[in-house]
């Protein structure tokens, strides 16, 4: 079995498709493997696992952790397909308030790696859709964060034409003013 990966247009975001082996009873493929994840740039160890369902429509985040607890994410969508958003808060990057976006599904099997820094959101495109996610950090719910998900100055496209938001994303602050203490530093990318 094997990885391939992509850095995508912000380079610390990374696509991994895995080899997924079909045949008439279904698929297997691996969701991760320390040896080729961090040959690749993802040398992290992940403390938390989350499953996410939602129906179609809905949006969820966009969302972050600061630190010390902030969180990488390694997702994959186990059923159904999401529209997969993650934007570069980090002060001083160049490509700050830049989005990346990525359609994961059950039938592409792909895994999106969204490193700390970045807040992360996803809309749903399919009648339902079940998204597992592992962190790099435990939930600290006091230290959670996040970024209106319709902030002009992202101009993201959710591909859905009236999000259903919890009451408490809808009241999410612009980036201009959201708490954040992401500093743009120019380690090896995906650390």
């Amino acid at each position: 079995m094997s990885f391939w990966f992509q850095r995508l247009q912000i380079p610390e975001i990374i696509l991994i498709e895995p080899t997924c082996l079909r045949d008439a009873r279904g698929f297997f493929r691996e969701t991760f493997k320390q040896s080729e994840f961090a040959a690749n740039g993802i040398a992290l160890s992940f403390v938390q696992s989350n499953h996410s369902r939602s129906a179609r429509s809905v949006v969820r985040g966009l969302h972050y952790q600061m630190h010390p607890h902030a969180q990488g994410k390694l997702l994959t969508a186990i059923h159904g397909e999401i529209f997969d958003v993650a934007v570069d808060i980090r002060k001083g990057s160049p490509t700050f308030g830049k989005w990346v976006g990525i359609v994961l599904s059950d039938a592409n099997c792909r895994m999106l790696y969204v490193p700390p820094g970045f807040a992360h959101g996803f809309a749903v495109l399919s009648d339902e859709a079940d998204l597992m996610y592992q962190t790099t950090a435990e939930y600290a719910a006091d230290l959670e964060r996040g970024i209106a998900w319709n902030d002009p100055r992202l101009a993201i496209d959710w591909r859905v034409a009236q999000p259903i938001l919890s009451p408490r994303d809808a009241q999410l602050p612009l980036l201009r003013d959201a708490e954040n203490n992401f500093e743009y530093l120019t380690l090896e990318v995906g650390r």
